[in-house]
This record gives C-alpha cells, structure tokens and sequence, in this order.
C-alpha cells in the first residue's frame, strides 16, 4: 500500500478484478457492453486502485453540491466515494528459456474529474515499480496515441506500428 503526502490525499492498494470493472467500463469503452472491459485472464492479472482519502475538498461540483445538501441533514459518509478513482491492470509473461520477464498494464483508467491531478501518475509509477520489484525487465503497454506524451514522462516509448483497436464504421 501506498500513501501520497501531496493533496489529493489518497491510498493505493491492490484491488480485485471486479472492482476495476465499473471505471473500466465508464472511462474506455462507455459504448460497449461491460463484458467487453472484462478480460479472460483478469485472475491472473495483478490490480491496483487509487482510493481518496478525504475527497470532500477536492471534490468536482456535482460531488460538492451532493456532499453539501447532505451535510445541510445528518452527516452521512456514504457521500465519499468508496470506488476507486484510477484503476490500472497488471500481468507478468516469462520465458523460461532465458529467464526474462515482462509486465503488461491494461485497462488503466482514470476517473475524468481526477484527470491531471496527479493520482494517474502515481499510480503508473506505483505499477512500474511494483512490476520491477517482481522481477520485470520491461514494461509495457498497447496506448492511444493521444496518451504518448504522458507515457514518455514515465521512460515509455513508441514502438511498433500504430494499430486500431474495435470496429471502424462509414
């Protein structure tokens, strides 16, 4: 488990599949069904989430007014989200041959109001490190193109043809 010193508060700690499902589904692929944002091999895969603390400050206006109408009637803690904000997927391939190992992240996805506030970030590094203390040699990722500049912060590069995922239509 992690802890950021910086505002937001939050915590990072491992999660199950099923609880990276809802964001998966809300902030990738909102337009298809949610057994597409489920992937087969989700129980070998290691999950991580970022969980705010106290978000009440921080909170994006829709949030803030529910909180506040709450707060007017008897203090109800069910006003803080207990889902996590940034979810981000984990999974190790080996060859046995010469021993390297290779970690894979999918399905990392942010909440958008949390979007550029630092808990993404710290949750890319949170995996990149854990995947190293496990014995990665590389890490990897299938991006959008879009997300390249955010990932070269972090050491990551293009490589490979740009590839289209799902279904073009005229």
């Amino acid at each position: 488990m992690a802890t950021n010193t910086g505002l937001p508060s939050f915590t990072i700690r491992a999660i199950t599949p099923s609880e990276t499902h809802n964001l998966r589904h809300r902030v990738l692929w909102p337009h298809k069904p949610l057994s597409y944002v489920q992937l087969d091999e989700d129980d070998q895969g290691h999950h991580f989430g970022v969980f705010l603390e106290d978000p009440s400050p921080l909170l994006p206006p829709h949030l803030q007014q529910q909180q506040e109408q709450q707060e007017e009637g008897e203090k109800d803690s069910s006003s803080i989200p207990t889902e996590p904000v940034s979810i981000i997927s984990l999974f190790f391939a080996g060859d046995e041959a010469n021993s390297k190992k290779e970690a894979r992240f999918r399905k990392f996805a942010t909440d958008p109001p949390w979007q550029g506030r630092g808990v993404g970030s710290a949750l890319l590094r949170y995996a990149i490190v854990f995947a190293v203390t496990e014995g990665a040699e590389s890490v990897w990722c299938d991006a959008r193109t879009s997300a390249l500049g955010f990932y070269q912060r972090f050491g990551l590069d293009a490589e490979g043809e740009e590839f289209f995922k799902g279904m073009c239509r005229i």
